[in-house]
């Protein structure tokens, strides 16, 4: 996440003072002093792999569910389109 912070005098010269060596570059020791102020341990926490669980689907087979979309603008056209002249039969 990227965000603007206003820091106090006193805080943005004690990173500087961190920083100066040149080794260790302003993100890490905002985020080092953060989970330390926040008692976080270790890094980024990894979480579990996201993971699809599949199902059956309800369309009967045949049914492109892709083109279900084309259907609708195909129906929708068809309500705007006008309709063709009535034949009277008497």
């Amino acid at each position: 996440m990227r965000t603007t912070l206003t820091l106090d005098a006193d805080v943005a010269e004690r990173i500087r003072q961190e920083t100066a060596s040149g080794n260790v570059s302003l993100k890490e020791v905002v985020n080092r002093r953060l989970r330390a102020g926040f008692n976080l341990t270790g890094g980024p926490a990894a979480g579990e792999p996201f993971r699809v669980e599949a199902h059956r689907s309800g369309y009967r087979p045949g049914v492109d569910a892709l083109k279900l979309n084309q259907l609708v603008d195909e129906l929708e056209a068809g309500a705007f389109a006008p309709s063709p002249p009535r034949v009277s039969r008497a």
